[in-house]
């Protein structure tokens, strides 16, 4: 009953990590109208902007994920808090479109450690039986953080950016000193060697992760654009993502318990019908409503792939004697991927060749993964064999 209820706490404390993390990342959409205008942006240069905090993720993905391993969990966290909240500071203080590009990197920084340290932290503490269900609650947390995001975006475009993001940076340092009194976890010092320990099941779990990056990566950029574009502000923008990541939120400790239940992979299936189903039907969309209405469904189907994904990732590190840490810094890499290249080819090719183009190729990337899931199937992953 200790070891439970220190559990749960550790989740909490974790889960708030990743909902200010997230909340940070969010907050950009209703802004990015705002932005574009403000700095002569087009589609594809409002991509780049959005990208960037994931090309920032990128670029410490394997650093976050050693620091984890080598120094600890707890270390690897407060360093990405501090950095997080530093960087948000910087963005609302920016005043021309390279700091705030800046910015954004630096957040994606922070993000990479805070993850890295978070995601081994958790899992290290909770045994492999109830794996998914405490990633689906974390996750949950996380699209918390990802609905308060849109809230913060719009209270910054009534009341500024400036002392918007002046506010929620002083969240931030308030995080990192209540995980400064949490007592750590112990590190797993390992070479990134490692990692050539890695199978076929390891990177295509990898890939569950690249994928749903990808997808919302484009969604957030063509989607807000073409609301803006029928006459939308950025508070009808943020409500719209408000009421995605409500629903995002509700669905994810679900989730979790389901991937435990039924195993790793038939969530994983279940994504990816709905997720070309609904890219399909955005591409052949254009009122604003119906677009609105749409997102809605995109974002839950888009949102399953990643607590089964992060179990199935955790449960074939394991197997294979890699560092939760180590694997996690990885995933974030896989994650940033898609979320590179998402809003920035997303934008790019909306604005070259239309905004249902952009969607039907994220349909048949979904597709293709189907097909090589049913080709390559395997049974059921228990993670009480881990």
């Amino acid at each position: 009953m200790v070891a439970s209820h220190l559990v749960r706490r550790l989740v909490l404390l974790l889960s708030a990590v990743v909902a200010v993390d997230t909340m940070f990342y969010t907050a950009l959409a209703p802004l990015l109208p705002h932005f574009a205008t403000r700095y002569g942006l087009g589609k594809g240069g409002a991509g780049v902007l959005a990208a960037m905090y994931a090309t920032g993720v990128l670029l410490a993905a394997v650093p976050g994920g050693i620091a984890a391993s080598r120094l600890g969990p707890k270390r690897a966290v407060l360093f990405g808090v501090a950095l997080t909240a530093l960087a948000s500071l910087g963005f609302g203080l920016a005043s021309d479109k390279w700091t705030l590009s800046a910015a954004r990197l630096v957040q994606g920084i922070g993000s990479a450690f805070s993850w890295a340290g978070a995601l081994a932290w958790i899992v290290g503490a909770a045994p492999p039986q109830r794996r998914g269900t405490v990633i689906g609650t974390t996750m949950g947390a996380a699209v918390f953080g990802a609905l308060l995001g849109p809230v913060v975006g719009a209270i910054a475009t009534l009341a500024g950016v400036r002392p918007t993001f002046i506010g929620v940076s002083v969240a931030g340092f308030a995080l990192w000193a209540w995980v400064a009194k949490r007592p750590g976890a112990p590190a797993h010092p390992q070479p990134l060697s490692a990692l050539r320990r890695a199978d076929v099941r390891l990177l295509g779990a990898l890939w569950l992760l690249v994928l749903p990056a990808f997808l919302f990566g484009a969604l957030d950029v063509v989607a807000p654009l073409h609301l803006h574009a029928r006459g939308w502000g950025g508070v009808a923008i943020g409500g719209v993502f408000l009421v995605a990541a409500s629903l995002e939120t509700a669905l994810n400790p679900l989730l979790g318990r389901f991937t435990d239940r039924h195993g790793r992979t038939l969530p994983v299936r279940l994504a990816l019908v709905g997720s070309i189903a609904v890219s399909l039907a955005l591409a052949a969309a254009s009122g604003p409503w119906l677009v609105a209405t749409l997102l809605l469904v995109a974002s839950v189907v888009y949102g399953a792939f990643f607590t089964p994904g992060m179990a199935l990732v955790s449960d074939t590190a394991e197997q294979n004697g890699i560092a939760q840490g180590l694997v996690f810094g990885v995933m974030n890499g896989a994650w940033a991927i898609g979320n590179v290249i998402g809003p920035a080819a997303g934008g790019a090719l909306a604005e070259s060749a239309g905004d249902a183009l952009t969607y039907l190729l994220l349909a048949a990337l979904c597709l293709a993964t189907l097909g090589v899931a049913v080709v390559y199937s395997q049974p059921r992953l228990r993670p009480s064999s881990s």
